[in-house]
């Protein structure tokens, strides 16, 4: 039987090719064959529709976007498109015709497939460009696709560029890249481009969904949503875990099968995890890693999920009720809800802030779950301890608030009320260690000495601060003018007007015994996080500051 009647009973719609011999991966059998049935690239299939219909034709294309976003994959159903022989609808290839058939095989010999790494030379630019001039054999239009081609060499890419900006009537150049700052600007400004989207996680899982039902697979809903996670907006990446998992598990697929295959958490784990740092809730936290630490997940991976499930948090705080719009499953949005009604905005950016840093370190650190550890209770502090603005703002309330028989009108508190309700000595005192990471982001090495310090008194504009006798070296580098600069305006900031600071000794401030001292320091010896510092890096506990 001849192999070209067999490729022509091929369906033209239904996203995949049926293959009558071997086996198929599943993102070949199911690549888009036709524009409607790309996922999540409506504005690119849109405009292409346009200009297929109004004969509006650049004479030179470029698909931009992360991988598996259907970059080349569009490239050849627009080639397909041009050459079909029967349109249907007068846009989407019929994948029926011979021009069709053709492209699909990978044999048309109007439409050429060029890696852009692995033919990155002038040479082959210089065989593109003398077989430019013969015309198709075929179809209306020589098609060429070239992929990744921010791999082409300088030389290369300037060899092409006379044929790219004047090219015959029956040329169309179809570029894919997923770094387009490496392509030349001269290249750039030649071409259409269109930005192809990462594609989201409900087009994702309903697109597995399809596959899974089409394929006869059991699959759970949790178990879609952690391929789709994993994906990281990349369909092609999803398909082939699928397939993956198919040849791992059969025909029933649960989340645990995902997590234990591609070293994800599940979410149950993530939104604990992420609870338990709203909460300040140390003790499930470190229960919490030594789970995920027992089953072998990537402490790595742990923080990149953690910075997701935050940043999901953030979106729904400020989103309110348009926090459907964004791309959050509807099975995680209420638990996100609730979750994000625990912190303010200003928390969960500061909690962000450590992950991150967290996340930087980690790939250099020698134990990846110390380091974890040690930042997720960094995080739940910041998840529990005020902010600068937090505590500006209850002043604010205190100091404007109506008396009894003011029938609700705002009104300035006295000298004597403010004092009854707050002094300004002892709201220093209680925000000092805000005001102090506040200050060691403009003045970074103050921080390691204000750390012993405390206010010891408010007078009208001067704030005198007391530092520790032992650490009487530490009062020089206060001392320095754009340090007590920048000291003094936070301080002015927080108490709402302008401030003068001095330092003094403070003879008394560490008078402790020594079997206190001794006590406190076993007390830390035996905690389970500091022990495991002290392990990893051989150290000892020389002095403890609170």
């Amino acid at each position: 039987m001849n192999p070209d009647s067999l490729a022509l009973a091929i369906p033209a719609s239904g996203g995949y090719i049926e293959q009558l011999m071997g086996y198929e991966v599943l993102a070949r059998k199911w690549r888009p064959q036709i524009f409607a049935d790309v996922i999540g690239q409506n504005h690119v299939v849109q405009t292409l529709h346009n200009a297929i219909c109004n004969n509006r034709l650049a004479h030179a294309y470029l698909f931009v976007g992360p991988r598996g976003t259907g970059k080349t994959t569009t490239a050849r159903i627009l080639a397909k498109a041009l050459n079909c022989q029967h349109r249907e609808g007068g846009v989407e290839p019929c994948n029926r015709c011979n021009s069709c058939v053709e492209i699909m095989k990978g044999s048309s010999l109007d439409v050429i497939e060029i890696d852009g790494a692995s033919n990155r030379g002038i040479d082959a630019i210089q065989e593109l460009r003398d077989n430019v001039r013969y015309a198709p054999v075929r179809g209306p239009y020589k098609i060429y696709i070239i992929d990744e081609v921010h791999m082409l060499t300088r030389e290369a890419s300037n060899a092409i560029l006379k044929t790219l900006e004047e090219p015959p009537p029956h040329v169309k150049f179809f570029f894919a890249t997923t770094e387009p700052q490496k392509v030349l600007t001269t290249i750039l400004s030649r071409c259409q481009r269109f930005d192809l989207r990462r594609i989201s996680i409900t087009d994702i899982t309903a697109q597995l969904r399809k596959i899974s039902n089409a394929e006869g697979i059991q699959t759970s809903d949790d178990a879609l949503l952690a391929i789709a996670r994993g994906a990281e907006g990349g369909l092609r990446d999803a398909e082939g875990a699928l397939d993956q998992l198919i040849s791992f598990r059969g025909k029933v697929i649960e989340e645990s099968d995902v997590l234990s295959v591609f070293g994800l958490i599940s979410r149950a784990q993530l939104e604990g995890l992420a609870g338990a740092i709203l909460d300040g809730d140390i003790p499930a936290i470190i229960a919490a890693i030594d789970e995920i630490d027992k089953i072998g997940k990537d402490m790595q991976r742990v923080v990149l999920e953690l910075l997701d499930q935050f940043r999901n948090l953030l979106i729904v705080l400020h989103a309110g009720k348009n926090a459907t719009a964004f791309d959050l499953p509807e099975t995680q949005l209420a638990t996100l809800q609730t979750q994000a009604a625990k912190c303010p905005a200003g928390r969960l950016l500061r909690i962000i802030e450590i992950l991150i840093e967290a996340e930087n370190r980690m790939r250099y650190a020698l134990s990846r779950r110390t380091m974890l550890e040690a930042a997720l209770i960094r995080a739940s502090r910041a998840a529990t301890v005020a902010t600068v603005d937090e505590l500006m703002k209850q002043i604010a309330v205190l100091q404007n608030t109506p008396p009894a028989d003011s029938g609700g009108a705002p009104a300035a508190l006295s000298v004597d009320e403010k004092k009854n309700v707050l002094t300004d000595l002892e709201r220093l005192k209680t925000a000092w260690p805000v005001l102090i990471e506040h200050i060691s982001k403009g003045v970074p090495h103050a921080r390691q000495y204000l750390m012993d310090t405390t206010p010891q008194s408010v007078t009208g504009p001067r704030v005198t601060i007391a530092v520790d006798l032992e650490f009487a070296a530490a009062r020089a580098s206060l001392e320095n003018p754009r340090t007590v600069m920048f000291i003094q305006k936070t301080l002015g900031r927080f108490l709402q007007r302008d401030i003068a600071v001095d330092f003094a000794l403070n003879p008394g401030a560490r008078n402790r015994s020594v079997s206190g001292a001794l006590d406190n320091k076993q007390k830390y010896y035996s905690h389970p996080v500091v022990r495991s510092v002290l392990e990893a890096f051989s150290g000892e506990i020389i002095e403890i500051r609170e």
